[in-house]
This record gives structure tokens, C-alpha cells and sequence, in this order.
């Protein structure tokens, strides 16, 4: 399936959502350290609801960890920056759906590391910053996994 990957999230609800995604999906969730919070906070919990034991989580202790222990391929990041559309792009299994902290997103340096292959934006209304980070992350999974059949869905 799909690898999400939250750099340095910053509001638990989030996180909470982006498990319950990846228990949904069949996705992997990867963090990377320093999150602005801790994984037990309740904020977490409550947004998971019961799914976090059939999630799979990884916290990576920074982001070159992060990209040692994905070996990934293809990374999309994700960014109000980027010139095409999430639905542009042929994705496949195993591809790396990189999203930033919140409220900056993905920093410049981040957008420029080499292992990100393209960067996608989510369309909006102008004059707006952002979308929330678990709808992003949503969005992007789903439209992912629809170009696959949603292979293994019910």
C-alpha cells in the first residue's frame, strides 16, 4: 500500500485522524521526531478511537532515518507550492506521500532534499493557506488507492 509521512506533526487530532486512515487504508503512517506532542496524549487517542492496534505506525528519530529505513522510490511532497494537482500523477504501491508540520508545511529545504521526486498541490479557493493535514493526507491516499481499484477494499 501507500506510505504516508507526517514530518514533525505539531496537533494531535492529526496524527489521531492520519491512524485511523492508515488502519482504514492499509497504509503505513511514518512520523518523524520532534512531534509536538506525544503519542499517548489524549488528543491522539480520541482522534484514533480504537484503530491504533491496527495501524502501522513508525516514528523515525529525524528525516534522514525516516528515508534510510523507507528506501522509498518516489516521494511526493505535498505543498500549497506546487504547480500540479494530486490527481496529475500515476501513483503506486509503496510511493511516499510526504506532508509537513503544521501550520508551515514542508520547509524549502525539505521541498528540495533529493529523494522527493515531485511535488503536488490540493486545490483551493485563493487567498487561502492550507488545508487541514489529515484531510491532505485523506485526499491523497484516496485518490492513490482509487487509481488501484481500491485493491483489498470492502
Amino acid at each position: 500500500m501507500f506510505r504516508i509521512l507526517f514530518v514533525q506533526p505539531c496537533i494531535p487530532p492529526n496524527t489521531g485522524n492520519a491512524i485511523r486512515l492508515a488502519a482504514n487504508t492499509g497504509s503505513e503512517l511514518h512520523l518523524v521526531e520532534p512531534l509536538g506532542f506525544d503519542l499517548s496524549d489524549a488528543q491522539v487517542k480520541r482522534a484514533g478511537l480504537d484503530y491504533h492496534e491496527m495501524a502501522h505506525v513508525t516514528v523515525h528519530r529525524d528525516l534522514d532515518a525516516a528515508w534510510e529505513a523507507l528506501d522509498p522510490t518516489t516521494v511526493y511532497a505535498f505543498t500549497a507550492h506546487a504547480s500540479r494537482f494530486y490527481t496529475d500523477v500515476a501513483y503506486s504501491p509503496g510511493d511516499v506521500l510526504m506532508f509537513g508540520p503544521e501550520p508551515t508545511g514542508l520547509s524549502d529545504e525539505m521541498l528540495a532534499d533529493p529523494h522527493v521526486t515531485d511535488r503536488l498541490r490540493i486545490p483551493m479557493l485563493p487567498e487561502r493557506r492550507s488545508h487541514n493535514l489529515a484531510n491532505s493526507a485523506t485526499l491523497a491516499v484516496y485518490e492513490a488507492w482509487r487509481q488501484h481499484g481500491f485493491d483489498g477494499a470492502v
